[in-house]
């Protein structure tokens, strides 16, 4: 479970769940006339509004945190967490509504709600609800939604893979050295030596394109802006992981657009859509 996977969306939700959760300890009914010493309940004393608002909200939002942070995307009965979450939330708003309208019940039908309304923890859990289920629907298709909760924090050793292949040739250093005092012994030539000792010489200017092959395409760490699917290096449509904003992941080689990139946990595939990606 990656938390830097969370986008901007799955923050707003965790702040309604945890308004929801405050709303659940304050009055559930409004009573004219009432003192202020008088003993309303709470929503925890209506077991209606614990199970379809309160524990139907908090579920909900659990559901659509979990879901996002999870590497894999886990389905049950062909949908996914997120969307189950989604559905509780909506669900909650809708019975947090109907309370709102209506807080005494089936009391108003013998006239013994008069003067009854939906107190403030009512109120309160009905614009937590109402906000939690736009942010759970809205997220995939916002795109301020979709950015990353938490930055991405630099990579620890991101250098080394940009900077081994110069340095652990050393073809221009370690040449130097055998061309500039091999040239005598080994000369065709005794009697010029002053010409062989000036031949050698450019050579190590020719040895020097040696490490250019491996400077066509260094190893970087990169994370992506949005949401993005890898796909098998097979061609395959489905993708065998999801990058999420937030995460550093590994490109290992260049094919033409696209980027066979590396997971952490050692999966490959290819990434199409490198549009926007940050370089680490």
């Amino acid at each position: 479970m990656n938390i830097r996977s969370l986008t901007r969306g799955d923050g707003v939700v965790i702040v309604a769940a945890v308004l929801l959760l405050i709303a659940s300890f304050l009055d559930i009914y409004s009573i004219e006339g009432a003192s202020d010493s008088a003993d309303i309940p709470s929503l925890w004393g209506s077991g209606p509004i614990v199970l379809g608002v309160v524990l139907a909200g908090i579920i909900g939002a659990a559901l659509v945190v979990v879901a996002r942070a999870l590497p894999q995307p886990r389905k049950v009965a062909g949908l996914d967490l997120g969307q189950f979450g989604a559905a509780f939330a909506v669900f909650a708003a809708w019975s947090a509504l109907g309370n709102v309208f209506d807080p005494a019940g089936a009391f108003d039908n013998d006239g013994g709600g008069d003067g009854i309304g939906a107190g403030t923890g009512l109120i309160l859990a009905l614009v937590a609800t109402v906000v939690m289920a736009a942010a759970a629907i809205a997220t995939p298709l916002v795109p301020a939604l979709k950015g990353a909760l938490l930055p991405a924090p630099r990579p620890a050793q991101p250098q080394p893979y940009g900077g081994q292949p110069q340095g652990g040739y050393g073809y221009p250093g370690a040449q130097q050295g055998a061309y500039g005092g091999q040239p005598q012994p080994g000369s065709p030539y005794p009697g010029q030596p002053q010409p062989q000792q000036a031949q050698p010489q450019p050579q190590p200017a020719q040895a020097q394109p040696a490490p250019q092959p491996a400077g066509d395409f260094a190893p970087f760490w990169f994370a992506v802006p949005v949401p993005r699917p890898l796909f098998a290096e097979d061609g395959s449509p489905t993708p065998v992981a999801e990058l999420a904003p937030g995460t550093w992941y590994l490109a290992v080689e260049q094919r033409g657009t696209a980027l066979l990139a590396q997971t952490q946990d050692g999966r490959r595939g290819v990434l199409q859509d490198t549009s926007g990606i940050q370089r680490g």
